[in-house]
């Protein structure tokens, strides 16, 4: 169709008219089961009633005053976030990208008030994904987002992700921090093995270094914990967060205990929009919700079923699937060849899911998700594959 939006995007020639909980209506009443959740964004699923309470509530007394001023719900949000991870201080952003860049300013900044401007590199992993800034796709140091905006933001090395040798290796005079996410998401959900982040935490408390996790898309309970770094038992100096934080609304954030942030004085950073009341109303009403007690045990449970189902669906059909990998609701399902054709497969089926690196399906459901919604993925995704084996067999 003829668009006046800039052609930036593949888009499927679907468009939505509402939402509700995990499903998604088009203007005929098409429905379809949404295990995109916006990329990993709408956390609470779709018109979740006290978001939109909350949301309705805050618009009708105050949009924007800038943060010239203090917010109240800006301030009830951080001290929560703080009270519930290891950070001291939170700066909010509209978006991951920009909650990686606040990050990557706070660990420049940190060595800049340590008398230590020299330090300002950061060790990355391959197929690492932070944002679309010049910055952030600098630091995710992946070729087919780099290419036509060459060169690269200096600042970056990378190295395999879950390798300490290669990590150790490439630590010089310059070295300030260690950048990953401890599920890449983009690149094809791969978690971090425990012992790996607890070798990183090891390596930077041995070398001076932050350690700086980019929870945006496997944060906010998505693996069944509040951050998936939790799991393991290890902290980061620094953390960028968004996605699920805002269900939908665009809300991010950069958390930081107050030694790793030291450098973040008044004039240091700034945002127009960032943590504006709307923002934050929705902000706290999904923190509300997932830390009700119960909550994140649901989204434990409901991963484990979803991948036991699809360990016996990869089972039963190895000549369309390799494999599945992830944790929580966070799953990633490997195909033996390019994942398109099955992810077309399933959306004509009434399954919305999204594609990842290295062949993957990327299976990111709402987080309210039951098991009705789990089984009715799994009779889905059954049904394509047995369809996608006969097609094969025809050729």
């Amino acid at each position: 169709m003829n668009s006046a939006v800039m052609p930036t995007y593949g888009r499927v020639d679907i468009a939505f008219d509402r939402g509700e909980g995990a499903y998604l209506f088009t203007n005929d009443g098409a429905r379809y089961l949404d295990f995109t959740s916006g990329i990993g964004v709408t956390s609470l699923g779709h018109a979740h009633p006290r978001l939109v309470a909350a949301l309705a509530d805050q618009a009708e007394k105050l949009w924007h005053t800038s943060n010239m001023f203090y917010i109240p719900g800006q301030e009830r949000l951080a001290e929560r976030l703080v009270a519930n991870t290891f950070a001291d201080n939170v700066f909010f952003t509209n978006s991951g990208a920009e909650a990686v860049e606040c990050g990557i300013k706070t660990v420049r900044a940190h060595f800049d008030a340590a008398g230590d401007a020299g330090r300002y590199r950061i060790i990355c992993a391959n197929q690492a994904f932070h944002g679309r800034t010049m910055a952030t796709i600098s630091a995710g140091g992946q070729d087919k987002l780099l290419k036509g905006f060459e060169p690269a933001v200096d600042g970056f090395d990378h190295v395999a992700f879950g390798n300490l040798n290669e990590t150790r290796a490439a630590i010089g005079d310059e070295t300030a921090a260690i950048l990953i996410e401890p599920i890449q998401g983009e690149g094809g959900i791969r978690p971090a093995e425990e012992d790996y982040l607890h070798g990183l935490r090891d390596i930077a408390d041995e070398y001076g270094l932050l350690l700086f996790f980019d929870e945006v898309q496997c944060g906010m309970g998505r693996t069944g914990k509040l951050f998936a770094h939790e799991w393991a038992g290890v902290a980061p100096d620094v953390m960028a967060v968004a996605k699920g934080i805002g269900s939908g609304f665009p809300v991010g954030c950069c958390l930081a205990t107050q030694d790793a942030a030291k450098g973040m004085v008044p004039g240091s950073h700034g945002s127009t929009y960032g943590g504006n009341p709307l923002a934050m109303a929705v902000g706290n009403a999904v923190l509300d919700v997932i830390l009700e007690d119960g909550f994140l045990d649901h989204v434990e449970a409901m991963g484990v079923r979803l991948m036991s189902g699809l360990e016996r669906i990869v089972a039963g059909h190895p000549g369309v699937l390799a494999g599945v990998r992830g944790r929580g609701l966070m799953v990633g399902l490997a195909c033996t060849a390019d994942p398109k054709p099955l992810i077309g497969k399933l959306r004509e089926n009434g399954l919305l899911t999204v594609v990842g690196g290295g062949n993957v399906v990327r299976l990111l459901p709402p987080l309210i998700s039951g098991e009705t919604e789990i089984d009715a993925a799994l009779g889905i995704i059954d049904e394509s594959c047995a369809q996608l084996g006969k097609l094969g067999e025809g050729t």
